[in-house]
Formats: structure tokens, C-alpha cells, sequence
């Protein structure tokens, strides 16, 4: 990890599309700013976190539950 201080009005440049600087810091609080390309997915941890919190239980079916939606599908597929 790479550790750095920086002042207000100071920045980072990652690469050479991402820069993120110092807006203010108060209270405790320090307020970044972030310049990337709209393509680019930017997230604070703890959203980061629980998205991939998220996709790891959807991707937890148990075989009863996916022999009830397959049946399902297929009781459909046969009244249309």
C-alpha cells in the first residue's frame, strides 16, 4: 500500500486518466475529488463491499431451490 499526505488543493494521478484531489479537510473529514473517464466504475469501500457481498449469495442456490424454478420454467414453457 502506498501511503501519502497531501494538503488541501494537493492531488494523486493514477494512471493516466484517474486524478484525485484533496477539496478540504475538516473536522476530521477529508473531502477528495475524483477525475476519471465516465467509463470507469468508482465506488466508496463499504458500497464496494456489500456489492460484492451481494453477488457472491446470488450466485448461492441450493439444488432444491433451483429444481422448484426449473420445474417452474418448464410447467410454463408447456402452456404456451
Amino acid at each position: 500500500m502506498l501511503v501519502l499526505t497531501r494538503k488541501a488543493g494537493e492531488g494523486i494521478v493514477i494512471g493516466d486518466d484517474v486524478i484525485i484531489k484533496v477539496i478540504e479537510m475538516k473536522g476530521g473529514g477529508v473531502r477528495i475529488g475524483i477525475d476519471a473517464p465516465r467509463d470507469r466504475k468508482i465506488y466508496r469501500q463499504e458500497v464496494y463491499d456489500r456489492i460484492i457481498e451481494e453477488n457472491k449469495s446470488a450466485t448461492q442456490w441450493d439444488m432444491d431451490t433451483l429444481d422448484s424454478l426449473s420445474s417452474t420454467i418448464s410447467t410454463k414453457k408447456k402452456t404456451k
